[in-house]
């Protein structure tokens, strides 16, 4: 946006993608008579979930999508405004949106895991979701948070510094390239479906046949060149690139996407040649690589951008991530899992189940823990203690290899310091939490040591980040203050089968004793389940 009203040719483009734009900007911001800088937008989007026809790899499959957009409209915003977003939904089941990386501060009604915040929006139902930017910047996302539909669903989230500042590593003279989505496409299966056969059977879902960027296979793949995704520099120009992977399953031998980048003041005959492709590409698996990079991350630590990481734990937790089995019982019971069994996944052995037919932050706000919705009882520690990243631990490829389902959450004191240590197996799962930004301290390889790891913590400046990958047989430690009065925030594997298999849990947060340490109300026009 280029000023705080917007140009004629902005406000078109917002139209043209459901927005409007609120009038009398500075009134609305916390101090009317404030500067320039002080002022925030309310900004109004008007988002329709609805099918569409799109033909990939040579065949026509129906998606769902968010106004006949696949990637979804890019939200594009300032720090400290608030975005409402009114969602109808038209399509043929149950959705919800979640804004990936947005704290919401005091507001976990509009955060969207399904049965966590809220029930889910209804064909024919809507949903104004008010999202509170209110420390973030930069590059965010937003994406469906019911089974697969992230597939199609989602988008990229732009988020500008206040008006008068600047990012800190932007140039004067930089401009922006379009933001690279990168993505999954099952050629002949709904990934719903996928996902629901998935859970019927017990089975892993089938890996997806195609990468994509933008929603494009590139000129790789049959029938595909003609959608390649071209982006158009110009020689001597600094861009700023914006990537988001929205991929579901992680899955590795999905072939790779191209995109081409072109010179728009190259002759016209090199435009149409064919392009340059790399010699050698990286290795998908070079692990080494992947760990190396954020280990060298870092916070700026500066006056303009402190660090807040708590010098001490309140609560200390050791958490292990694993891909198990549950059995499969029954009087009819086929499944078609390892062994016969049905395939889960845990944290600390607790794999977690949705309730039936309510949401947790409902049943908590309405006092429903003593209806029996939810259990407060979320282990600190693993219910036994082996070496979690040893290779040669697992029983036909999987760590503790039956799990209990449970609907089991960790309750946490208003402002309270909390550390989680991460200990993976045999896999690295990103795992993301809702409702905070925390701090990844500590990072390495083999089984956390509680006597000497902590001592090589990083607390001067320490990457602040919503999700943590670790190296497979590794560990990670974040730490968070509980300052966010959500009562209800969701953490879970960002893998979205693990998701179903139950590779998640819930914090509560009680509120605080000032008014702006409590929850609010929630709004009139919450889903019903």
């Amino acid at each position: 946006m280029g000023s705080a009203a917007g140009t004629p040719a902005v406000l078109l483009r917002f139209l043209q993608l459901g927005v409007f734009l609120a009038l009398g900007v500075a009134a609305l911001g916390p101090a009317a008579q404030g500067s320039r800088k002080d002022a925030w937008l309310l900004l109004y989007f008007a988002w329709q979930i609805r099918k569409v026809n799109v033909t990939r790899l040579c065949r026509q499959r129906s998606i769902l999508t968010v106004n006949g957009q696949f990637p979804g409209p890019t939200i594009r915003a300032r720090r400290r405004d608030v975005v409402v977003v009114n969602v109808r939904n038209h399509g043929d089941k149950n959705i919800t949106i979640h804004r990936h990386g947005v704290d919401q501060p005091r507001n976990p009604w509009s955060d969207g895991p399904e049965y966590v915040t809220q029930c889910p929006i209804q064909p024919g139902a809507a949903f104004a979701y008010r999202v509170i930017l209110s420390q973030e910047e930069g590059t965010l996302w937003w994406h469906a948070h019911t089974g697969f539909d992230r597939a199609t669903v989602h988008g990229a989230i732009v988020i500008l510094p206040k008006h008068g500042t600047a990012f800190p590593f932007v140039q004067s003279a930089m401009e922006e390239m379009t933001p690279i989505i990168l993505g999954e496409w099952w050629r002949n299966d709904d990934a719903n479906q996928l996902l629901e056969d998935a859970v019927r059977t017990g089975r892993d879902v089938k890996p997806s046949d195609a990468t994509t960027i933008n929603g494009e296979l590139g000129d790789l793949f049959p029938c595909s060149k003609p959608g390649t995704v071209r982006v158009r520099v110009e020689r001597g120009k600094t861009y700023l690139l914006r990537a988001i992977n929205a991929g579901l399953t992680n899955d590795m031998s999905s072939p790779t996407a191209t995109g081409v980048v072109e010179y728009a003041d190259a002759p016209p005959a090199a435009r149409r040649g064919p392009p340059a492709f790399p010699a050698t590409l990286p290795a998908v698996d070079d692990a080494d690589a992947a760990e190396a990079y954020p280990a060298r991350l870092r916070s700026l630590a500066s006056e303009a951008h402190p660090v807040d990481v708590p010098a001490r734990a309140d609560e200390r937790m050791l958490v292990t991530m694993a891909v198990n089995l549950i059995p499969c019982v029954g009087p009819n019971a086929a499944c078609s899992g390892p062994r016969g069994d049905r395939l889960a996944a845990s944290l600390n052995n607790v794999s977690f189940q949705n309730p039936a037919a309510v949401d947790i932050l409902g049943a908590y706000y309405r006092g429903g823990s003593a209806r029996g919705v939810y259990d407060a009882d979320f282990p600190d520690v693993p219910p036994s203690l082996f070496n979690f990243t040893d290779s040669g631990i697992p029983v036909a490829g999987f760590v503790s290899p039956f799990t209990e389902r449970g609907t089991r959450v960790k309750v946490l004191e208003h402002g309270a310091a909390v550390e989680d240590t991460a200990v993976l197996g045999t896999e690295s799962h990103p795992m993301h939490l809702h409702g905070f930004s925390f701090y990844v301290v500590g990072r390495g390889l083999g089984n956390f040591d509680e006597g000497r790891d902590p001592a090589g913590y990083n607390l001067v400046d320490p990457p602040r980040q919503n999700t943590v990958a670790v190296h497979k047989g590794g560990w990670a430690a974040i730490r968070f203050r509980a300052k966010n009065p959500v009562r209800v925030w969701f953490m879970h594997c960002h893998f979205d089968r693990h998701v179903g298999w139950g590779m998640d849990t819930v914090f509560i947060v009680k509120d605080g004793k000032a008014p702006e340490a409590k929850m609010m109300r929630p709004p009139p026009d919450m889903p019903k389940c």
